[in-house]
């Protein structure tokens, strides 16, 4: 208390300054109508910045929620969608009884970590067996195929991206329906894909769609990318293509896990055919 009293006493002139200088200040804009709006113009217009400057940062923090909730509310759209169903038909009497049943369904998760420039390629997810996620399972987000799960915890599992040496994915020309496979090209260009061993029957275009086949672990026609560029294979029987990739894989944020309900049945009946083959 006596350091303040000896501070205000050895700079009272300054203090005094202050004070009669906002007094002639607010007595000349309380007395003049003019520069009285132009105060009460000039404040509105710096509260109202910091009021959108204050409603900018508490939208900003509430974004992680916001988006949360964005992914669940497109898992839920995406399990409502026609191509998440098969077709349960059964003939009776020359009836014929057509329902819609559920095959496909959706997990949104977060992208935890992820890595482009690599031969092989990985993301970490926010999602694991606890949430219902199993090895093998496709990875997809609103752009097209991300990858497929191999390793699963509790409460995170790896995705192996498309951007490894080892995916590869059953594809077909959105317009002729011509199937192939999709893979990374050797150039490592996370922004390019492979769609090998297509018939040379096809006639594919520049630019046509390349999804996702029934043979996949997807529904059929999610996007993989677009025809780029066109060349052959090994005397020509089959066609080979460079597809620019539809999922940007620098932006990854959110994605669906997509549960298959034949995947198990599928898997064993591929296995002993294989067997069988042998």
């Amino acid at each position: 208390m006596r350091n303040l009293l000896i501070f205000i006493t050895k700079y009272n002139a300054f203090f005094l300054f202050l004070i009669f200088m906002i007094s002639s200040l607010l007595i000349y804009i309380k007395y003049n109508s003019f520069q009285k709006a132009s105060f009460i113009n000039s404040t509105n217009k710096v509260t109202g910045n910091l009021y959108a400057k204050a409603d900018e940062f508490k939208g900003y923090l509430s974004l992680k929620e916001v988006n949360d909730k964005l992914a669940k509310e497109n898992a839920e759209l995406r399990n409502q969608l026609r191509s998440s169903k098969y077709v349960d038909t059964v003939a009776k009497h020359s009836v014929t009884d057509t329902i819609y049943k559920q095959q496909y369904s959706y997990i949104e998760a977060q992208v935890i970590s992820n890595s482009i420039n690599k031969r092989n390629n990985y993301l970490t997810i926010s999602r694991g067996s606890h949430d219902g996620i199993v090895k093998g399972m496709g990875v997809i987000n609103g752009q097209g195929v991300v990858g497929k799960v191999v390793f699963v915890g509790e409460h995170l599992s790896i995705v192996q991206s498309l951007l490894h040496k080892d995916s590869r994915f059953s594809a077909m020309l959105a317009g002729s329906k011509e199937i192939g496979y999709l893979q990374w090209g050797e150039d490592l260009n996370p922004h390019s894909g492979l769609l090998v061993d297509v018939s040379n029957n096809a006639q594919p275009k520049i630019g046509e769609m390349v999804v996702t086949s029934d043979l996949s672990l997807f529904p059929a026609g999610i996007p993989l990318g677009k025809v780029s560029k066109l060349t052959t294979k090994g005397g020509g029987f089959f066609l080979n293509m460079e597809v620019a990739l539809a999922v940007d894989f620098s932006k990854l944020e959110y994605v669906y896990v997509v549960i298959n309900k034949f995947a198990i049945e599928q898997t064993t009946l591929e296995a002993q055919e294989k067997k069988a083959d042998e």
